[in-house]
């Protein structure tokens, strides 16, 4: 059963009727229709439906929407200003760390949530976000 689910999604209140056990990846992609947030294995190891959940860096495909509810989540394309990229972004882009550009979305938003909560971060610290997928 469709319950109205209230959140706020790169600065903008959302509401969306939807069941409360839709993962929020297929929200965000399909009722949304955000598409940066990828959906890849499906068991929370891959990291390409990676958001930022008030604060924290978690894998939506595993995250039912009404974990949701009340909170503030940012997606990849909240962090681009413009045209304007994010300094992630942009670092990543101009390193030539694109590859296929399938899963760097949710890079960039595991470090996005990383940088949040830890801007010091260190190069171990770093790499440990980006390995435990």
């Amino acid at each position: 059963m469709a319950e109205k689910i209230s959140f706020t999604l790169n600065g903008q209140l959302r509401v969306v009727e939807v069941d409360p056990e839709m993962m929020l990846v297929d929200v965000i992609r399909e009722v949304l229709n955000l598409t940066g947030t990828k959906r890849g294995c499906d068991n929370a190891t891959c990291g390409t439906c990676t958001v930022v959940m008030n604060g924290k860096a978690i894998k939506s495909c595993n995250t039912p929407v009404k974990k949701a509810a009340d909170a503030e989540i940012i997606t990849i394309e909240g962090l681009a200003e413009g045209k304007t990229l994010h300094p992630i972004q942009k670092s990543i882009s101009e390193s030539g760390a694109i590859q296929c550009g399938f899963c760097t979305p949710g890079i960039v938003m595991e470090l996005f949530g990383l940088f949040e909560n830890k801007p010091e971060a260190t190069e171990a610290e770093i790499s440990n976000s980006l390995n435990k997928h």
